[in-house]
């Protein structure tokens, strides 16, 4: 895998404009290659007013003096499109679903902190609906990888006969039953366009009902970051921690769920009909 040390940030819209371009000419396989770059950057600041636009948005305390678990995902995001919206990479950026998370927490994240960002892709996958890639984004402070997280994205196409659902699972998240209910949330329909707002994923089926329907949604979903921020923000994580959330179905906008979780560390949203959204897990190293 060959390093890339870039100077500053990639321009989020430039990346997404390049992306939905080059989005009708991908075909997606399992088996295809997927870009060798690590992408580097040194020198990373956080910008206090975003951060804390961003702990509005996801119900998080504003003014902490550590960075929330999931912030770095947004430190990483840029270099994650890059990756992910460039030529070598095969699945089409526009209509990618971001169907799991894992994080581990290995060290303190102060929020006026200089970090360096990197980002790779792992691999692929198959899926019973499609493909989906794996990026790994990680943060380090003084040398130190203090951050780390496997995300999966999931493109849907056309597969044989299906395989089961891929090992990004939580373990222990079905086939349990509910856990307790602990609050119900009533869920705008800006959330999308908020939370895109301050982590500068605009991805469309998370914007507005008619550019959703173009990917096969009924209305505009809510980004799965947002919802397993907002879980988290609810639970808390601690110090060191290892975090799995898995995005199972799409929460609409507008909307209500249920927040329900256990001492356990155990934590899921569910809709009024009982549908599990999301299954997550927050356990220390």
């Amino acid at each position: 895998m060959n390093a890339v040390t870039l100077s500053a940030a990639p321009a989020l819209a430039p990346l997404l404009a390049r992306g939905a371009l080059r989005s009708p000419f991908k075909r997606p396989a399992p088996d295809a290659a997927v870009p060798r770059a690590r992408l580097l950057l040194p020198g990373v600041r956080v910008d206090l007013a975003r951060l804390a636009a961003y702990e509005r948005v996801c119900g998080f305390p504003t003014g902490e003096p550590e960075l929330p678990v999931t912030y770095p995902h947004i430190l990483g995001f840029p270099l994650a499109m890059r990756l992910m919206s460039g030529r070598d990479f095969p699945l089409p950026l526009l209509g990618l679903v971001h169907t799991s998370i894992e994080i581990v927490r290995g060290g303190a994240l102060p929020a006026d902190g200089e970090y360096e960002v990197s980002a790779f892709v792992e691999g692929l996958a198959p899926h019973r609906r499609g493909t989906e890639a794996t990026v790994v984004t990680g943060l380090r402070l003084g040398g130190d990888m203090v951050w780390e997280s496997r995300s999966t994205y999931l493109a849907r196409h056309r597969t044989e006969a299906g395989p089961g659902e891929p090992v990004t699972s939580v373990a222990g998240a079905r086939g349990d039953g509910p856990l307790p209910v602990v609050a119900e949330w009533s869920l705008a329909e800006d959330v999308g366009r908020r939370y895109g707002a301050v982590s500068g994923d605009r991805n469309p089926i998370h914007l507005h009902p008619l550019t959703a329907r173009l990917f096969g949604f009924p209305r505009a979903i809510a980004h799965g970051m947002w919802t397993a921020a907002r879980c988290l923000a609810a639970h808390g994580t601690g110090g060191s921690a290892r975090v799995r959330a898995g995005f199972r179905a799409p929460v609409l906008l507008p909307g209500t769920v249920s927040y329900a979780a256990e001492s356990g560390g155990r934590f899921e949203l569910r809709g009024r009909d009982g549908r599990l959204h999301l299954s997550g897990e927050v356990k220390p190293l």
